[in-house]
């Protein structure tokens, strides 16, 4: 199902003649993967195109359990927190992505397929505001302070929560396909499976909500600097991370990582490389995110009154 910026209510008629036929939901990849079954179109959040010809998921907002008891102490307490809606990348940002902004590569693993990697956090901020000027969205960040306004129409990383809350897609389990180990081969490109590289974006299995490589691949750069104390603290609503810090998170786990990496709660960190002359390593990337437009929510919330279910 392809569905173009703008096109939200002409989408959600054909979302509920796709359900009601029982058809399967047709996610476009690059990858060469089987589309998701007709229980995951019935719980994916509706797909768009950007004007950029991104694929994006409209992630309606909601109430989660974030975090985890069993996992690192930086992982605790589990504390429930309530999200805003969101539009996320459906896949990692690619190589092709950057070669179409004429954006220099840095990726270790050459291929337009290809997440990008060796990326910092802040070159991965400044591709957010540059997307953003070429949709005519209102950049998010100051590219001399990096200060993030939230308000602003553009793209930006996602916060550890839009994070988590994606990558669950309304489960309470370490991955979202369960606890199983052996489904991670399907869901996830990680150390024992991988060659030693980075696979192409989209190739394994998505998540419930059309999500792809949410564990493992490539590790996902999010907005906020890291404190492994913040969860004690953080509020309840839309937690964007402590204002102050030395390094930023990142999430999902990659090609390298064992499966205890690629979980869902499980936290990393890095220097962000605003100010210094690092290079990111080959396991760093990033997805973009942006907040709702005014149409968006108003097609979200009629979908929700016409009985589609929302997380």
């Amino acid at each position: 199902m392809k569905i173009r910026y703008g096109q939200v209510f002409t989408a959600l008629g054909v979302i509920l003649c796709l359900s009601a036929c029982g058809q399967k939901d047709a996610l476009p990849q690059p990858g060469k993967q089987a589309a998701p079954n007709a229980n995951s179109l019935q719980k994916s959040p509706v797909e768009i195109t950007s004007k950029s010809g991104v694929k994006m998921r409209l992630i309606p907002g909601g109430e989660f359990l974030m975090g985890s008891s069993s996992g690192d102490k930086d992982e605790t307490p589990p504390h429930r927190v309530t999200v805003s809606g969101f539009a996320m990348d459906v896949f990692e940002v690619t190589q092709d992505q950057y070669a179409a902004f004429e954006w220099p590569n840095p990726a270790h693993f050459k291929d337009p397929r290809r997440p990008v990697e060796q990326v910092r956090w802040s070159d991965a901020a400044l591709f957010c505001n540059e997307r953003s000027r070429r949709e005519g969205l209102e950049p998010c960040y100051d590219e001399v302070t990096f200060e993030c306004r939230f308000d602003a129409s553009g793209y930006r990383l996602p916060t550890e929560a839009e994070w988590e809350y994606a990558a669950r897609a309304g489960t309470e389990t370490d991955y979202d396909f369960g606890n199983d180990p052996r489904e991670r081969q399907s869901h996830a490109n990680f150390k024992k499976i991988s060659n030693g590289r980075t696979g192409l974006a989209g190739k394994k299995k998505p998540n419930r909500w059309g999500l792809y490589d949410m564990c493992g691949n490539v590790y996902e750069w999010c907005h906020d600097v890291y404190d492994p104390a913040y969860y004690a603290a953080s509020p309840g609503t839309d937690p964007h991370g402590p204002a102050t810090g030395e390094k930023r998170v990142l999430r999902g786990g990659a090609w390298n990582s064992s499966p205890v990496a690629c979980r869902a709660p499980t936290r990393y960190s890095d220097v962000p490389g605003i100010t210094d002359a690092c290079f990111a390593r080959d396991t760093y990337g990033f997805r973009s995110v942006r907040p709702l437009s005014p149409e968006e929510k108003t097609g979200l919330l009629v979908s929700d009154k016409m009985g589609k279910p929302s997380p």
